[in-house]
């Protein structure tokens, strides 16, 4: 995905949305934050999410990781590769390393989010 069309949110998830489906992965930033990847847990196919609510976690040698969906809906599609090899997150976060696709009950929870700009000022004041 493009890094210039995602939304991305302050637990540092991103959003790239096609008509009603929002696709979610985590950023670079925050694979680089925790480093050396061990595991993930991924949300169910045909649950639904609420935004700003845990949907699965991450886990890496150093800490565990809750995931936030960024919207609400229903889930439609996981990367189940990413269950055996984590290493798409690092390699590739915002292609390969797509985490769920969400049918998104209410679009409008995408207003709130940072777009690529925004979120890169937000990750420099995270870091120092």
């Amino acid at each position: 995905m493009d890094q210039a069309s995602l939304k991305f949110t302050k637990t540092h998830e991103w959003i790239g949305v096609e008509d009603d489906i929002a696709t979610v992965g985590i950023s670079d930033f925050a694979v680089n934050q925790l480093t050396d990847l061990v595991y993930i847990e991924l949300p169910k196919i045909g649950s639904t999410c609420e935004a700003g609510k845990v949907f699965g976690e991450v886990e890496s040698v150093k800490a565990v990781s809750d995931l936030y969906a960024p919207v609400s809906g229903e889930i439609i599609e996981a990367n189940a590769t990413l269950v055996d090899d984590q290493s798409p997150l690092s390699d590739d976060p915002f292609g390969a390393g797509w985490i769920t696709k969400v049918k998104m009950s209410n679009p409008g929870e995408l207003d709130q989010f940072m777009n690529a700009d925004e979120y890169k000022k937000f990750c420099e004041s995270e870091a120092h």
